[in-house]
């Protein structure tokens, strides 16, 4: 049973905007053409509301609409952003926020600490994993309908500033005070790096970042130290970033002089991208696993690695986001990110989709997808010839579309019940999960000081699914027999990689579900069997 999707419900979603500087050049205007006539007829219009419109208007807010609509008119990715929104759309990009540094998840209207981010101001204080938020400054945040919002304009701020609140302990009497002075808070990239086999290394990497390239050279330095000779690199669900930084990715895998990616457009003159003599893993297998949801940056570590015969695709055909974005700043501090250029993977392919038919239809692709049956049967998906390319060694690849794979996985949806799905909207098996480690956080961490104890030997048996199915019911969610049949691996794996996630960390997590993920494990049988490897770089 293909349980493939037990990954995707830890991860999150898509569209981070890669992004990088060009060299433009001018073309010369017809002596007759007015290259200001559009400017003038808009201001000639914004003239005549404000002087004869019968009511007053907000001049600044139809500037913004008409600025969203004529980029939407031009392509699904370019956009503006206002310039209260800047800051918090390059948060993600940029590796860091001004924060107090804690993991968090609201269960029943409450603010429960999931982790202390490491070397963050929470930890160096003591606030520690099931700690309960009750106050800030002064103000109760117990028992009302608190938001993630909420949380985030109430704990982040400016570097420096303080804030001020209590906590609930279980095993305390009295709530424990804290004064917090924020700080820079790391956002990692890498949710997980570990030896998934003895001999192979797993990296799941979620998006391409400033920070990025330190945590995944960490990553295989610390891997390395384990014995790692095979590597998997995990983009499922990966939606992008900085193009900078998938093209220094791309460079780990590949050896000196070689074409990463290049890119071209309209204004802008092609701009090629090589591989460097340094390569943290430019030898050894190397699997790199992709999805629907797999976009941009990925799509270029993918197609590089994929182009030059380095490695094996495995999963399902990627999303097919090929156009660049440049930041341009307003007057106003506000930013548009305007497509200036397509990118090339080395084979000369652009893999990006049409989006002729407009934004809309762009955006329903995925279900076309599945209606057409292409999530399932790889042979539904047909491309001209004119799209088509070649590898180094001659394997035929195409454009137009996203990445095919070079080992198709199809998707199964056999373990989401109607059952399963009640229990992710009610988000059970989170609450769920919360209240049984704060009740059995002294004793797990007893039984189990380490990871490798608890994924051994820690089992969800009747006893435990008995007082989860009276948990699920008193919040609205009745058993059903042939749903729980259906998705029962699949809701058992998140049972206990969840409880890990608390105990310890992501790793942890992705450690428990990797167990019952049929993509990972079809990785794991391509990279650690090289007669297979070997055949699929020179047939496909």
């Amino acid at each position: 049973m293909n349980n493939s999707l037990i990954v995707n419900v830890f991860r999150g979603s898509i569209f981070l905007l890669a992004t990088l500087s060009f060299n433009f050049s001018v073309f010369a205007q017809s002596p007759r053409q007015d290259p200001n006539a559009g400017i003038k007829k808009y201001n000639a219009a914004m003239q005549l509301i404000n002087y004869a419109y019968v009511d007053t208007v907000n001049e600044a807010r139809l500037v913004e609409k008409a600025i969203v609509e004529t980029l939407k008119d031009l392509d699904p990715h370019s956009v503006y952003i206002s310039k209260k929104d800047v800051q918090k759309a390059n948060e993600p990009l940029e590796g860091n926020f001004d924060g107090i540094g804690v993991q968090f998840e609201i269960l029943k209207d409450t603010i429960s600490v999931v982790h202390s981010i490491p070397g963050g101001p929470s930890e160096r204080l003591g606030i520690m994993s099931g700690d309960k938020i009750v106050i800030i400054d002064g103000e109760a945040v117990v028992g009302k309908k608190i938001t993630n919002q909420f949380v985030l304009d109430h704990l982040r701020g400016k570097r420096g500033t303080k804030v001020n609140v209590s906590i609930f302990r279980k095993g305390k009497k009295d709530l424990i005070e804290f004064t917090i002075t924020r700080d820079k808070i790391p956002i990692n990239s890498i949710d997980a790096a570990y030896m998934i086999k003895p001999g192979i290394g797993y990296i799941n990497l979620n998006k391409f970042a400033q920070t990025s390239m330190q945590e995944f050279t960490d990553a295989v330095m610390s891997l390395n130290a384990k014995g790692m000779k095979s590597m998997i690199l995990d983009l499922r669900n990966n939606s992008g970033g900085y193009m900078g930084t998938a093209i220094e990715l791309s460079d780990e895998f590949l050896k000196a002089n070689k074409l990463i990616v290049y890119t071209q457009g309209r204004n802008a003159q092609r701009e090629e991208f090589h591989s460097t003599v340094k390569g943290l893993f430019e030898t050894g297998n190397l699997v790199i696993m992709i999805n629907e949801n797999s976009a941009s940056a990925s799509e270029i570590v993918s197609g590089a690695i994929q182009d030059w015969d380095r490695g094996i695709i495995v999963g399902r055909r990627s999303f097919g986001k090929g156009l660049v974005q440049r930041p341009f700043q307003l007057p106003d501090s506000s930013q548009i990110r305007l497509t200036t250029a397509r990118y090339y993977n080395p084979s000369g392919k652009c893999i990006q989709k049409s989006y002729a038919e407009g934004v809309d239809k762009y955006y329903e692709d995925f279900s076309n997808r599945v209606k057409h049956g292409e999530l399932i049967h790889p042979d539904s998906i047909k491309f001209p010839d004119s799209l088509k390319f070649y590898t180094s060694k001659k394997r035929v690849v195409y454009g137009g579309g996203g990445i095919m794979p070079d080992v198709f996985i199809p998707w199964d949806s056999t373990p989401i019940s109607d059952y399963y799905l009640d229990l992710r909207r009610k988000n059970v098996v989170n609450t769920y999960v919360g209240d049984y480690v704060d009740k059995n956080r002294k004793e797990l961490k007893a039984s189990y000081p380490e990871f490798s104890g608890f994924d051994k030997n820690f089992r969800i048996d009747d006893a435990f699914m008995a007082d989860f199915f009276i948990y699920a019911e008193k919040e609205g969610v009745k058993k059903d027999e042939k749903g729980y049949a259906a998705s029962e691996k699949l809701i058992k794996s998140q049972l206990k990689g969840v409880i890990a996630q608390k105990l310890w960390d992501m790793t942890e997590l992705y450690t428990i579900i990797n167990e019952y993920d049929e993509e990972v494990l079809k990785a794991i049988e391509v990279v650690e069997d090289n007669a297979l490897y070997q055949k699929l770089k020179i047939d496909r």
